[in-house]
């Protein structure tokens, strides 16, 4: 006994012809055999759903099934049991216009339409990486980059055909770009070997590109690197990246910036970190030292009795903000650089410095007599 077409689209009786197609889309895709390969029980439940829609979806098939029942359409049937339809052709057939709504697919389920495949397309981004150096990161500068890629041939304008010449229809796929091969209920869409998808052939390849519509170069461009990149820092350069086809525009070219490590100063966001190592009387007395910056030499003031670890900020001599704001700060850890040997008299002053403090040191008879 057949199942109620109602139930099996799991919609009543009072819903919209827009209720209706909605149901048998979401069981469609659901049971589709391009997704379920080898799968009978969802081959059935899709050719179910398909029946039901056939009845339901018709104004004048509901109208008798609602007062007639299965009974509307006794003698109707095709084979396997299932009205109006013999097998997965017939329902792609009717309903190739559902299929291509979710499905992306012609009736047969397969392919791009031939609008898709002639029509202009856009180049594919490039991606390039480039190596820095940290001053380089503190001033901006600008770069100039040599890259191989492929541009649409100016001659056919990316058609592929001389000037004045067309592709014309695979004879192969009928324009289709795709064969299809029936095996029982399942018909199996593959690319067109001699089209390879395009549904065209070009009989006429222009001279210059010979038939692809793009042709190799190596370019030539010089890109602006902002002041305070970091690494991962992309940069878009639109309209460098490989040509379109068929006349379509170019991709972009996406910069992607590597800073390379610096010998005397590490980067944290727009600080710079680095070692500053001063002797031990400087540490405890004070002086002013001079340092090399990205700015040139600066004059930096260590305050008296200073610490070893302390750190010292060099204001706006670190790195500028991306977006235009002010420079971060250099800052330097002090370290204590003692020396290997004494000299007599600075030994001399130092046991009298600790005998002045009171601290007990190791006495060295006869080193410096």
């Amino acid at each position: 006994m057949s199942r109620d077409y109602y139930e099996i689209l799991g919609v009543d009786r009072s819903s919209t012809p827009d209720q209706i197609k909605k149901a048998y889309r979401k069981l469609a895709m659901q049971f589709h055999p391009d997704k379920n390969p080898g799968d009978k029980a969802a081959e059935d439940k899709f050719k179910e759903a398909a029946e039901a829609y056939g009845v339901l979806g018709d104004k004048d098939k509901k109208a008798k099934y609602d007062q007639f029942g299965h009974a509307a359409f006794q003698g109707s049937a095709g084979g396997n049991g299932h009205p109006g339809f013999h097998n997965v052709d017939d329902i792609f057939s009717s309903f190739g216009d559902i299929f291509s709504d979710f499905f992306g697919m012609g009736g047969m389920g397969g392919g791009r339409n031939s609008r898709s495949r002639t029509s202009p397309r856009r180049g594919a981004d490039l991606r390039y990486l480039l190596e820095v150096e940290l001053n380089e990161v503190i001033v901006g500068l600008d770069k100039n980059l040599e890259f191989d890629t492929e541009e649409s041939c100016h001659r056919c304008a990316g058609q592929g055909s001389e000037p004045g010449s067309q592709p014309v229809s695979c004879h192969t796929c009928g324009g289709s770009g795709q064969v299809v091969n029936s095996q029982g209920f399942f018909s199996v869409a593959t690319t067109c070997p001699s089209c390879r998808g395009a549904g065209q052939v070009i009989k006429n390849p222009c001279k210059e590109c010979r038939g692809q519509g793009r042709k190799s170069v190596s370019k030539k461009i010089t890109v602006t690197i902002p002041k305070g990149v970091d690494n991962g820092t992309r940069l878009r350069v639109a309209g460098e990246g490989e040509g379109g086809l068929r006349n379509g525009p170019p991709g972009d070219l996406y910069v992607e910036i590597r800073v390379r490590p610096h010998a005397q100063y590490d980067r944290q966001g727009r600080d710079l970190l680095g070692k500053l190592k001063i002797s031990y009387t400087q540490m405890l007395l004070g002086t002013e030292v001079e340092v090399d910056t990205f700015d040139g030499k600066k004059l930096l003031n260590i305050p008296e009795g200073s610490q070893p670890g302390r750190i010292l900020r060099m204001q706006g001599l670190g790195v500028p903000d991306l977006r235009g704001g002010s420079r971060g700060d250099l800052c330097l850890r002090l370290e204590v650089e003692f020396p290997k040997k004494l000299k007599k008299q600075e030994e001399k002053l130092l046991r009298q410095l600790a005998e002045v403090r009171g601290e007990k040191v190791t006495e060295k008879k006869g080193l410096f007599n």
